[in-house]
């Protein structure tokens, strides 16, 4: 490809709305263009990216037997009555309705039409195992889209479905598709990790999401350095954490004027924050009221809450809500609040807000708090649940030892769904006593357009983009450093043109700009070679080759060039950098 014809509108500032690298890169190198809210239009360089990874999915999902089909975006909406979801997979379902009434939705995800594409054609135990896949765009409803390619209403997904005729072969399926996975992940070149997650609105009763580790990423991952255990962090479970014992002192009424907050309060009380007990409380599909204590220091896992009490969608409760019960915003505690009747209002209290001595939690009043509060004396008619977050230093679940915590970018996730389809879908066939069964399901989803943000959020500098060469958009550029002397100007089309007979992933910069922005436009691409002709060309027959991602150079007779070049891809490779 010739710069000169490449469309690739570079911008020389970054648009404000770009709060991460990825999103800046991409609209600076020229990758995309918004065009609403979520929305993108892929350039050529962003989609050469995309079908890279492509290609590397359709490779490894052909090397375990899967087959590739199509599924429609829009899907009826009896299919997602029929398996209870209709209403139950929330707000970031887009649904429409055409010109004769009848209801749609734009894909988010495809288990039910699966599942009613197979029900009537895969009749016999004979047939089994299937794997059948797609690379599909899909359709969210984000209520707040943004961070690019990050989380966007509209995006790319390979999706996969299984179908056994027993746990067995299901886990045998999900084994396959993890180990594809683990390589997908390695070839692109990302540093990522497998981790124990929760199903979410997919369900299911086992399930591993693939972490690309980045500062940017929106979940956290908690991790064993000791025994390799790792979890999203919803999913994680902490253990209980006691403290020092002391003598319960009375319980006691004070008044605390302004501390709504745990750091106000335990300012004011001079106090350690571990020594207060903070309340949280959430509404459960706008019927059920959760009031849920942790210890000062600790946050709620608002997904263990929901798996607690169930239900579909879990908000911050209202004032209107809280006070429904007896709850003061800002002072909230069981003491003096309603009789939970598990019904339509629940007490969730953690283990280690169990714990704490002669702690301080709020008294349902507006300015005070009560103090020497005892939960195992003082909290009534409560249910103790593990429903907080783990924290850096917590004890590892296998092995105890001290656990970190890290930040990542959900790109795959694998699902063991069980018979939960289709037992709700009536998808069965017959087994080798000629009786109906339901199939055991299996889903297991990458988000290319994610996997190309996670990308660059791990190799970029503040010049641009370092790719791996695997999904890089084109593998080396030639870069004469001054195309109006025609001596260099015919070498690089010569050089251009050895290339082109081995690979077309390269790029001739012919353009007739300064050599300070070929070399910035180079960076921010992020080639993952570049091959420099300059005067040295001319008067020593050398050209200089730069590794993007180390920054390392060396020089090389011209008639080495392209040998060397080679070299150097192959030894990246190697690397999966």
């Amino acid at each position: 490809m010739l710069a000169s014809k490449l469309y690739c509108p570079t911008l020389r500032e970054i648009p404000a709305e770009a709060e991460i690298a990825s999103h800046q890169y991409m609209l600076k190198a020229g990758m995309i263009r918004k065009n609403g809210g979520g929305l993108y239009s892929f350039l050529p360089l962003g989609r050469r990216v995309e079908l890279k990874i492509e290609a590397i999915v359709r490779e490894e999902m052909d090397g375990i037997g899967a087959q590739e089909i199509m599924m429609p975006i829009m899907q009826p909406a009896e299919i997602w009555h029929e398996s209870g979801r209709w209403n139950a997979y929330g707000p970031e379902m887009f649904k429409l309705e055409d010109r004769h009434g009848n209801h749609f939705c734009l894909g988010p995800t495809h288990e039910e039409l699966i599942t009613t594409l197979v029900r009537n054609e895969l009749r016999s135990y004979k047939q089994l195992p299937v794997t059948l896949w797609q690379m599909q765009n899909k359709y969210r409803d984000e209520i707040r889209p943004r961070f690019g390619l990050m989380r966007s209403r509209e995006f790319v997904m390979k999706d996969a479905y299984s179908f056994d005729v027993d746990a067995e072969g299901l886990h045998k399926s999900y084994q396959d598709e993890y180990d594809a996975y683990t390589r997908i992940f390695t070839r692109c070149g990302l540093n990522f990790k497998p981790v124990e997650a929760d199903s979410g609105q997919i369900g299911g009763s086992h399930t591993h999401e693939f972490m690309a580790l980045a500062e940017a990423g929106e979940a956290e991952v908690v991790s064993c350095p000791k025994c390799e255990y790792a979890a999203d962090i919803e999913k994680a479970e902490p253990a209980a954490l006691a403290m020092a014992a002391e003598d319960a002192k009375n319980l006691e009424l004070i008044e605390t004027p302004g501390c709504s907050t745990i750091e106000e309060l335990a300012a004011f009380m001079k106090i350690p924050v571990e020594k207060t007990i903070k309340a949280v409380a959430f509404t459960i599909d706008g019927e059920k009221t959760v009031l849920c204590m942790v210890r000062g220091d600790h946050e709620v896992n608002d997904v263990a809450v929901q798996n607690f009490v169930g239900g579909n969608a879990i908000e911050p409760a209202t004032e209107d809500e809280l006070k429904a019960h007896g709850l003061q915003p800002g002072y909230m505690s069981p003491i003096g609040a309603d009789t939970p009747d598990n019904e339509t209002f629940f007490v969730l209290v953690d283990p280690t807000a169990m714990n704490v001595p002669n702690g301080v939690t709020g008294a349902n009043k507006a300015g005070y708090h009560y103090q020497n509060v005892n939960p195992d004396r003082d909290f009534k008619n409560v249910t103790v649940a593990t429903i907080r977050l783990m924290v850096e230093g917590d004890a590892c679940p296998h092995c105890g030892a001290p656990v970190h915590i890290m930040r990542g970018i959900e790109v795959g996730q694998v699902f063991e769904l069980g018979t939960k389809y289709s037992e709700s879908l009536h998808a069965t066939f017959l087994d080798q006593d000629g009786k109906a069964k339901p199939f055991y399901m299996g889903c297991y989803g990458i988000g290319v357009t994610r996997t190309i943000a996670a990308a660059i959020e791990q190799f970029h500098d503040d010049k641009g983009i370092m790719w791996p060469v695997a999904i890089a958009p084109y593998e080396v550029v030639i870069l004469p450093l001054n195309m109006k002397d025609e001596e260099l100007a015919g070498y690089a089309q010569d050089l251009y043109q050895q290339f082109m007979a081995v690979s077309s992933d390269v790029v001739l910069d012919d353009r007739k700009e300064r050599a300070g922005v070929k070399f910035n436009d180079a960076d921010l691409i992020g080639y993952p070679v570049q091959v420099v002709i300059g005067k040295d060309t001319k008067n020593n027959g050398t050209v200089e080759i730069k590794v993007r991602r180390t920054g390392e150079k060396e020089v090389v007779a011209k008639e080495q060039a392209l040998t060397r070049v080679q070299e150097i891809l192959s030894d990246l490779r190697s690397k999966n950098m």
